[in-house]
């Protein structure tokens, strides 16, 4: 029954990938091209993700250079940039679009580690449903006679022991991203 178990953790595991890629999102004073991944460019009519269509390297620790493939695309990106919630006002020259990340204020790192904590306490809430899916599967096992109920009292112990566990992670994710934030 250890494969029932390794499909629930497979899940949850997928849960904090998220939880990884959210944080990643969250600028922390310093300039991270991750922070452009979930902004998307209207590209001949679909919207594309900007990393698929334009450059990003970081030529110093506070400023991210985006250069398009298509020069066309500047005004696009410059929009999509505007009206994301970076909260940064792009600088295009013509050819380039640069990024430059101030120095966060104390105010909007309070803001930012509420967000993170936003972000942790969601992953928490789908691992603990990915939990109460994996009870429900295993309830109506036993009552198809598929388990016996110590069979069912296992499962949902080693369960509850790997949302432990997975929780457990999500703190120390969390943790570690509001360090990153509060540090000057």
């Amino acid at each position: 029954m250890k494969e029932v178990n390794k499909e629930f953790d497979a899940k949850m595991r997928k849960t904090i990938d998220v939880i990884i890629s959210d944080f990643a999102s969250v600028r922390a004073g310093r300039a991270n091209a991750a922070v452009l991944d979930k902004i998307t460019v209207d590209y001949y009519g679909a919207p594309t993700p900007l990393n698929q269509v334009a450059a990003i390297s970081s030529p110093d620790p506070r400023t991210l250079m985006i250069q398009p493939w298509d020069s066309t695309l500047l005004k696009a990106i410059e929009k999509a940039i505007q009206t994301s919630d970076l909260g940064i006002n792009p600088q295009n020259d013509g050819r380039v679009i640069r990024l430059a990340f101030p120095q966060l204020t104390e105010e909007r790192r309070k803001e930012l580690s509420k967000q993170v904590k936003k972000y942790g306490e969601n992953g928490k809430v789908a691992i603990r449903n990915i939990r109460r899916d994996a009870m429900e599967k295993f309830k109506a096992m036993e009552k198809k006679s598929e388990i016996t109920e110590d069979d069912r009292k296992d499962y949902e112990k080693e369960l509850q022991d790997l949302t432990d566990k997975r929780c457990k992670e999500i703190d120390e994710l969390t943790a570690k991203k509001e360090a990153e934030l509060m540090a000057v």
